[in-house]
């Protein structure tokens, strides 16, 4: 992910710096990055992206802003803010990649607070435009705006969010309609396989041309409420997760990484779908790249 947001600022024009302390991954990121930025049709010059094994090789003096891109653990978060802070200029931002944690929660007792925010990317970063710019309780907005107008710079599509909640913007929306999704596979109303093709080949087909608030004004908004009205009694509202997450997780049925998850994955099988869903993503760019610059 941190090699992904480093490309990112790279098509931006500005030079990254990677700290990888796995001596594997620290020796494969510059290889991985000069592959992307050749396949990626942008003019970006991948020396713009250098790796160091740890936090004692930058020169803090020249950086400007911090990106965290760690292991979600609250605790890790916070014992590396509280590190940065010893070491970054008074006016450097930092910024987390965090998708769930909130930046106030990360940046309790640090006195670098009022300079911190969150800046969420999706996987893969370099992939899918939208970013996260997300205050924290005591963020300076003067610092949200800087970054908004720094990812729009990267072609990025920046988003506010403008309360620090659990999951942001994007994942409290994607976790709606998930939640809805695998109770009903609890309910045996529908198959995993089905529940997919259902969003990817029926309504998620049309998020592509506009998403859920234009979708209402293309439709009919009376349309809309009238269906909410009858749909919404009977939503699923439960506060805990679904028996068919819960199960594969003390099962340790985690998806690719495991080799089982809702299917069965294999070495093989794993690169043919990596590729598959690159591909796909590839050209969905491709057909809104031309939007992404209008976007306000």
């Amino acid at each position: 992910m941190g090699a992904d947001v480093a490309i990112v600022f790279a098509r931006g024009g500005y030079p990254t710096q990677v700290i990888e302390s796995n001596v594997d991954r620290c020796a494969s990121i510059p290889g991985y990055v000069n592959q992307v930025m050749s396949e990626s049709g942008y003019a970006c010059d991948p020396h713009l992206v250098s790796v160091v094994p740890t936090m004692h090789d930058i020169n803090w003096t020249n950086v400007k802003l911090v990106v965290e891109c760690i292991p979600e653990r609250l605790d890790s978060k916070k014992t590396l803010f509280a590190e940065l802070e010893q070491c970054v200029n008074t006016d450097t931002i930092l910024a987390s990649n965090s998708s769930s944690f909130p930046i106030s929660a990360i940046s309790e007792g640090l006195k670098t607070a009022h300079r911190m925010i969150g800046l969420h990317f999706f996987m893969p970063a370099h992939l899918i435009p939208c970013v996260e710019v997300v205050y924290g309780s005591q963020t300076n907005h003067a610092i949200a705006q800087q970054l908004t107008e720094l990812m729009t710079s990267c072609a990025m599509v920046p988003v506010q969010v403008k309360k620090d909640l659990p999951g942001f913007l994007a994942n409290r929306l994607q976790h709606a309609l998930s939640r809805e999704a695998f109770a009903m596979i609890d309910a045996g109303i529908a198959t995993p396989e089905d529940i997919d093709k259902a969003v990817r080949f029926g309504f998620g087909f049309r998020y592509l041309a506009a998403g859920p608030v234009m979708q209402r004004d293309h439709a009919g908004i009376e349309i809309h409420a009238a269906a909410g009205a009858s749909i919404y009694p009977s939503l699923n509202n439960a506060p805990t997760i679904a028996k068919s997450l819960d199960d594969r997780v003390k099962a340790n049925h985690l998806g690719m990484k495991t080799g089982q998850g809702f299917f069965k994955w294999t070495p093989e099988t794993i690169q043919i779908e990596r590729k598959r869903y690159d591909n796909i993503l590839k050209q969905g760019l491709q057909i809104i790249q031309n939007e992404i610059p209008k976007i306000k």
